[in-house]
């Protein structure tokens, strides 16, 4: 791939993710002049109080929340796309995900009988349940060595996970169900600026883990015999992959609930971007798309005209939808080995 393509790719991505980040401070359920905001966020003060409190409380950790967790949901689905050589891999097929929604079940479900209950326990139900579901496959990664093996185990946790949510369904009140239910569609919007620092370190340490593992990840996808000959411990390599994409979707889910379509979709519009496969070039554009896409899907879910807001759940396939099934038709067109 010709050097000045990525660095166009990148520079408009970059201009793309600011030019949406700045939209979501801009574009909301309630009108806001435009000189307005331009002056709450420099600083200046507002007219009124509450379009300043609903610009830096509000829609700025709301876009923040956007950002990270699109940069860490496409991140974690590049990870597992190529620890697996399957380009339909994405975060949710581990167990990860529906771990955290089991925790967020019991939460919601049975913990009003144990006197637990609120955001805060149901992020620490979300985050018991992640970690576990990363534990077991962690602990299988260590006894299974065929990825597609471990890729199966994943899709069986995640169907007796899904079992079990299922069951404490059956058994809940309609208004639990309800809730969890509402919990399922997914929302940036409820990570304060006080929270903010408990989703974004976590994130930035798999990031940062993802990063130092530019040049194992390019081995690998030349088949895990080349990597073993180049020197590469390709058992720790999965392994820590395993462990940071577990991270980024853990905090993502804990904070924001299951959001589909980025961390799979994402990747490969990364790709058709670069026409390349390198991820010293694939891994930052794979960022900003996910941050930009992000941000848009955020910016889409308010409804123009009546004030409503769309859950994210609704908007995402929207998206990605259509690039899995381009995918999916043109696998062979789109250069995953180069």
């Amino acid at each position: 791939m010709n050097v000045n393509r990525n660095t166009i790719v990148l520079a408009a991505a970059g201009v793309a993710t600011a030019l949406l980040f700045a939209a979501n401070l801009f574009v909301g359920s309630v009108h806001i002049p435009f000189g307005q905001v331009v002056d709450i966020v420099l600083g200046r003060g507002a007219e009124k109080e509450t379009w300043e409190f609903i610009v830096l409380q509000t829609r700025l950790p709301q876009a923040v929340t956007a950002a990270i967790c699109g940069a860490s949901l496409a991140t974690a689905g590049l990870l597992l796309q190529t620890v697996f050589a399957n380009p339909l891999a994405g975060p949710s097929v581990l167990g990860i995900s529906s771990g955290a929604g089991l925790g967020v079940a019991l939460v919601i479900m049975a913990g009003g009988a144990l006197g637990i209950g609120g955001f805060g326990a149901e992020i620490a139900g979300a985050l018991a349940g992640a970690g576990a579901g990363l534990a077991a496959i962690v602990l299988f990664s260590t006894r299974v060595g065929s990825s597609t093996s471990l890729l199966i185990i994943g899709l069986m946790l995640s169907y007796l996970t899904s079992a079990a949510i299922t069951l404490l369904n059956f058994g809940a009140s309609a208004e639990k169900a309800h809730a969890f239910m509402v919990w399922g569609l997914g929302n940036f919007s409820g990570v304060g600026l006080q929270r903010l620092p408990a989703l974004a370190i976590p994130c930035l340490a798999g990031l940062a883990v993802a990063t130092l593992l530019v040049k194992p990840l390019n081995a690998m996808t030349l088949g895990t015999d080349y990597a073993r000959n180049l020197g590469i411990n390709t058992v720790r390599t999965r392994n820590l992959l395993l462990g940071a994409t577990g991270i980024l979707t853990a905090a993502t889910t804990a904070f924001c609930g299951p959001i589909a379509f980025i961390g799979l979709a994402v990747p490969h519009i990364a790709r058709l971007l670069t026409r390349s496969a390198g991820h010293h070039r694939l891994l930052p554009a794979t960022m900003l798309t996910g941050v930009a896409t992000a941000l848009l899907c955020n910016m889409a879910c308010i409804a123009p005209g009546n004030g409503t807001v769309l859950p994210l759940n609704a908007v995402t396939p929207v998206i990605g939808a259509p690039v899995v099934i381009y995918v999916v038709i043109n696998r062979r067109r789109i250069n995953y080995f180069n």
